[in-house]
């Protein structure tokens, strides 16, 4: 079975001097593509660097993570846009600007704490217009702030994404759906014991589900507090096959179709 990881941090530190052996447990396992979602200035030049170590199996994103967003935000904003623009030159194609498939990991986080909220929101928005405007989808990093996100989608209606690690309800899902084109990522946190998550699962159509691990962080049962990797996607697609009452073969043709769509693979 064919799967794509959507989202994974092939580039961590946790994963430094045994990239190779990532992938090739990830391929051993059916995993073709990997996703690399982008930090901002202080990560980007080692994950594209993967990118380019590995054209056949690895695409990368770009993008500024809300957890890097502070009153300087603007600055790394403009360090993207630099980057972005190198790598266009350097990768054209007539589609578009290569293998950037995404702006992402994009978003908002109010963990820990909101400080920085308005900043958070300003750049939102700014790369919700920026992955507009060069035709791109996002994938969406959204923790305790779901009533501001559905807030600022409500301005930027039409929109086609991902949202990473998904975390709210069944409801707040619909409502997305009604302002855009949009998919919900599911992880290793689908395996927990008692994870409502898995009540959201059965209720999302699977059309709508991308796989992935968020490696190093979120592994799956049984293998939760150890380093996690896109070789352990069979095991997200097993439990999403026992939650929808299908075949596990099922989720992997679907999902891999719907990452193929969302991200233009």
């Amino acid at each position: 079975m064919d799967y794509i990881d959507t989202h994974c941090h092939i580039s961590d530190e946790a994963f430094r001097g045994e990239e190779e052996g990532y992938i090739s447990r990830a391929l051993d396992k059916g995993i073709g593509m990997m996703l690399l979602p982008d930090i901002d200035s202080r990560e980007r030049d080692d994950m594209f660097a993967i990118a380019d170590r590995f054209p056949e199996v690895t695409r990368p994103m770009i993008g500024l993570y809300p957890g890097s967003v502070d009153g300087g935000w603007k600055q790394e904003r403009d360090k993207m846009l630099e980057y972005f623009d190198r790598r266009c030159r350097s990768h054209a194609t007539g589609s578009g600007c290569g293998d950037i498939v995404a702006v992402g990991e994009i978003g908002l986080d109010y963990h820990e704490g909101r400080e920085y909220a308005d900043e958070q929101k300003a750049a939102l928005e700014w790369q919700l217009d920026f992955a507009s405007g060069h035709n791109l989808p996002v994938n969406i990093h959204l923790r305790d702030a779901m009533g501001d996100f559905l807030e600022i989608i409500r301005r930027h209606k039409g929109l086609r994404g991902n949202m990473h690690a998904y975390s709210g309800s069944i409801e707040s899902f619909r409502e997305l759906q009604k302002l855009g084109d949009w998919y919900i990522g599911v992880g290793g946190v689908v395996t927990f014991k008692n994870a409502s998550l898995a009540d959201v699962v059965k209720e999302v159509p699977l059309d709508r589900i991308l796989l992935e691990t968020d490696s190093p962080y979120l592994t799956p049962a049984p293998f939760r507090g150890k380093r996690n990797e896109s070789s352990l996607i069979p095991l997200i697609a097993g439990r999403i096959a026992e939650l929808k009452g299908v075949d596990i073969g099922e989720v992997a043709r679907t999902t891999t179709a719907n990452a193929s769509t969302l991200f233009g693979l």
